[in-house]
């Protein structure tokens, strides 16, 4: 019931805000006729470069506490943290909005890498298995990388202020949906611990002997693997391939295409050509899923396929692409690597936290550096400043996840990375809102143009 009040909501939030886009629009437009220069100049200012040199000061101190906090909270709770990232290289550092967006993608991807890293390293809490889901990975990785190119052509034709208010309504639905999670988890976990006190209780008498009853059997202690017997575990080397000959084709696809001319016939073929190649790899994914829990369920085997606990049915399948395409899309817009999207809609299928954690920020490395690749061509970002909060960034997403795991082992509470999770992305909601109206009130005064854009001619 509050996975549908969720989608209730958003999608509720979403429809009256694009209605209100063409009401706005029709007001402002005999302003924006009235006044082409205000709207010339609002251009210029956007599209303007604006890159601060790298001098040591106070707000390259503030950036880097920001940035080190910043990713090691989103990499624990498997978001990325762009929505944080990209107000502070603005408002702190200087920079202007794309070329932040592009700064806060190699952010993503360095803490990304780091995680990753360090995931592969670790077993999986109950089971033995990868604790990166590559199942999952598969089945969100090319909706998620389709979403972000369509989130890219979305923020050209988007008025600013219907931007901001998308990613306020869909943050604050996601932050409290998770802290809901949360709550409910950490209760869950404080009935088990008190239970598992007392059997503890239980096998020790006053003076702390250990008892030993005839109904229990002595417990054989399982053989602790050597860390390269866990990182062979964790890889697999075929579904990795395969995520990486997705990201290399969309990465060709998106070079090829910023060297034609905007809305040419072949700008649209190869804009178009992204949607077989991400459909294929979640089809096969997909009907693969859907196959064995259609064998599964006739043989009464009740043990899921993936950590997910969702029944693979056609419509659930159907749900999670469009949830891997908005992600996306939020990316695209946000210039965030998707995972407000995928963190909170893993932990809502049914995936343990530190599952949902190790996948989403394992996705997020393939949208991420592809961005990135992407922004470098371009020329959207200076080198320097990108490689120092990338930097910044890496040693925060290893550090980040030690810690955190290592509090979770000792208390016990994997509640921990879901309640991360939602204050990043709480967090992201206020940063991204105070920054959107802010702006969008500036623009209201200079009686700019508030409706949609051209997308061929915007560019």
């Amino acid at each position: 019931m509050a996975t549908k009040g969720l989608v209730v909501y958003l999608i509720s939030g979403f429809a009256l805000a694009i209605v209100s886009a063409f009401f706005l629009a029709s007001g402002t437009r005999e302003d924006a006729e009235r006044g082409p220069l205000v709207s010339l100049h609002s251009d210029l200012r956007d599209t303007e470069k604006v890159w601060p040199d790298l001098e040591f000061g106070w707000r390259v101190v503030v950036a880097t506490v920001i940035g080190f906090l910043g990713s090691a909270c989103g990499t624990v709770g498997g978001v990325g943290g762009g929505g944080i990232f990209v107000p502070m290289l603005t408002l702190v550092v200087g920079f202007d909005t794309k070329s932040a967006a592009a700064i806060s993608k190699c952010m993503i991807m360095g803490a990304s890498t780091a995680s990753v890293w360090y995931n592969l390293r670790v077993p999986h809490p109950m089971r033995e298995v990868p604790i990166i889901d590559y199942d999952l990975s598969l089945l969100f990785q090319p909706m998620l990388m389709l979403g972000i190119t369509v989130g890219v052509a979305l923020s050209v034709v988007f008025p600013y202020w219907l931007i901001t208010v998308l990613i306020i309504i869909l943050f604050l639905g996601t932050s409290s949906r998770s802290f809901c999670k949360g709550v409910e988890m950490w209760k869950e976990e404080t009935v088990f611990n008190k239970e598992l006190a007392k059997q503890q209780e239980t096998l020790v008498n006053s003076r702390g002997e250990l008892l030993i009853d005839t109904q229990y059997d002595l417990l054989i202690p399982n053989e602790e693997k050597t860390e390269l017997q866990i990182l062979c575990l964790n890889l697999r080397w075929k579904r990795t391939l395969i995520l990486v000959l997705v990201w290399v084709a969309f990465l060709l696809l998106q070079v090829i295409k910023n060297d034609l001319a905007v809305c040419s016939t072949w700008y649209w073929v190869l804009f178009c050509l992204q949607f077989p190649i991400a459909m294929s790899v979640f089809g096969y994914e997909a009907v693969k899923l859907y196959r064995e829990h259609k064998k599964r369920m006739c043989s009464g085997n009740t043990e899921a396929i993936c950590e997910a606990t969702i029944q693979w049915t056609a419509v659930h399948i159907a749900f999670c692409a469009l949830c891997g395409i908005l992600g996306g899309c939020v990316g695209g817009l946000l210039g965030s690597g998707g995972g407000f999207i995928l963190g909170p809609l893993l932990l809502e299928i049914g995936v343990i936290p530190q599952v949902a954690s190790a996948t989403a920020t394992f996705v997020m490395m393939f949208s991420s550096s592809l961005s990135v690749v992407e922004f470098y061509l371009l020329k959207r970002f200076p080198i320097p400043y990108a490689l120092y909060l990338m930097a910044v960034s890496v040693l925060a997403g290893f550090w980040g996840q030690y810690f955190v795991r290592k509090l979770i082992t000792f208390l016990r509470r994997a509640s921990l990375i879901v309640f991360i999770l939602s204050g990043v992305i709480f967090a992201s909601a206020l940063t991204m809102g105070v920054i959107g109206i802010e702006e969008s009130i500036v623009m209201i005064k200079n009686h700019e143009f508030m409706g949609f854009l051209s997308f061929c001619s915007s560019q």
